[in-house]
């Protein structure tokens, strides 16, 4: 196991990730692999880190065949997952998120136990917009379906979990019944993990859809110390895209 301190850190080993370890097993014919390779890297913002050290790099690494990509969004989560992408024959990213390091709290099982990459969780059902994140994006989108609810919005929520592979069946599953998605991710816009999802999305959904589906995310500029709170995601911009999303 390796850790990047900061996951703003992990570009100068991108050519082992990318470029070896994702794919030794498939060029050995799977003889070989590199199971138990996981690499945690804290990411995002919210800690007035600044530049250097409140990046989103996931996307980067999801056009990898070959590599997992986690992003628990508490402690019990975490411990699951983890143990997960330890026991996972394929290199795993696993991506936790800084601003939750001592901002979230929860119990813990003190045994093993693994929770299933690949499968998103649906935290909450409702029948008017799905609503999906990952991470520490899960606590914004938490407030976000609080104010919408006051409004009389039915909010289904998912936590996305595993951004490789990234369970399209239980998003698109989701979708078909409200109609509505609204995607909520920290990295920058353009080239965001959200595009994928809602390319994807629209293909198997298309015909269902009640209004186009929303992308709430960071801005296109590097990650601006004095402005973070500007350029962040906010539970506030997240339920105007919920509103507007469901008043299309």
């Amino acid at each position: 196991m390796a850790e990047i301190q900061f996951a703003d850190y992990i570009f100068p080993a991108f050519d082992q990730i990318v470029n070896e370890s994702a794919k030794f097993r498939y060029r050995s014919g799977s003889l070989f692999d590199v199971g138990g390779l996981t690499i945690r890297a804290p990411y995002g913002g919210g800690i007035a880190g600044g530049l250097y050290h409140s990046q989103s790099p996931e996307a980067y690494f999801a056009h990898t065949p070959g590599l997992k990509i986690v992003v628990p969004r508490n402690p019990h989560q975490a411990k699951g997952l983890l143990l997960a992408s330890i026991n996972d024959p394929n290199p795993t990213l696993f991506f936790e998120p800084k601003r939750l390091y001592r901002a979230s709290t929860g119990e813990v099982p003190e045994g093993e136990y693994q929770l299933p990459i690949g499968e998103a969780e649906v935290l909450k059902e409702g029948s008017d917009v799905t609503v999906l994140g990952w991470g520490a994006q899960m606590e914004v989108i938490d407030k976000a379906v609080e104010m919408a609810e006051k409004e009389g919005f039915s909010c289904e929520v998912i936590d996305l979990r595993t951004i490789l592979p990234w369970d399209v069946e239980t998003v698109a599953e989701s979708v078909l019944k409200t109609g509505r998605l609204v995607i909520t991710h920290e990295a920058p816009l353009t080239g965001g993990f959200a595009g994928e999802i809602a390319a994807t999305i629209q293909e198997r959904c298309f015909l269902y859809l009640e209004s186009p589906i929303a992308r709430v995310t960071g801005m296109d500029t590097p990650f601006p110390l004095v402005l973070e709170k500007e350029h962040f995601p906010n539970h506030l911009k997240v339920y105007e895209a919920i509103r507007e999303s469901v008043e299309f």
